[in-house]
């Protein structure tokens, strides 16, 4: 599993996404990269986080920034999510999990005493340059999307 750090270049992927089609970070080179990893469609916290970043997506891209969302689930659960919440954000599905290990955030978690593989909430911001600007770990939900866009204007 992958430790990620501030400054390190991050890792490239090429992901099947929402609506059909691919989705890969080198598509976006020249502008900040919001990629945030979220542990399963439809659930009330990734709703909640997800239902956040589409309302500020008009500032998102009025500062250029694209943002990702992405969890194992697969591209028709993708769809099915994004068409409940009316959702604006692209949705990658990383089903074999091999970006989520990369990034390091399929982790082991506990719930009521038992041990499980899953995802691990966590936002990276990527610069322009393809370089990691900034790591949130085990993210709460309430204001982090506002966080995450207060941090990209600053770039």
């Amino acid at each position: 599993m992958a430790e990620l750090s501030i400054g390190a270049p991050a890792p490239d992927f090429d992901l099947p996404r929402d609506g059909g089609g691919q989705v890969s970070l080198s598509a976006f080179a020249g502008k900040p990269v919001v990629l945030f990893f979220y542990p399963k469609d439809d659930t009330s916290g990734c709703t909640t986080e997800s239902l956040a970043f589409t309302a500020l997506a008009p500032e998102f891209q009025a500062a250029d920034a694209v943002v990702i969302g992405m969890s194992p689930d697969s591209v028709k659960s993708h769809d099915k999510f994004i068409k409940k919440h009316s959702l604006g954000v692209i949705l990658a599905a990383d089903e074999d999990k091999s970006v989520l290990e990369a990034y390091g955030v399929w982790k082991e978690k506990s719930m009521y005493g038992k041990k499980y593989m899953g995802v691990e909430r966590t936002t990276v911001l990527i610069g322009a340059d393809g370089h990691i600007v900034r790591i949130w770990e085990k993210v709460k939900v309430a204001g982090h999307a506002e966080e995450v866009l207060q941090a990209v204007k600053a770039l």
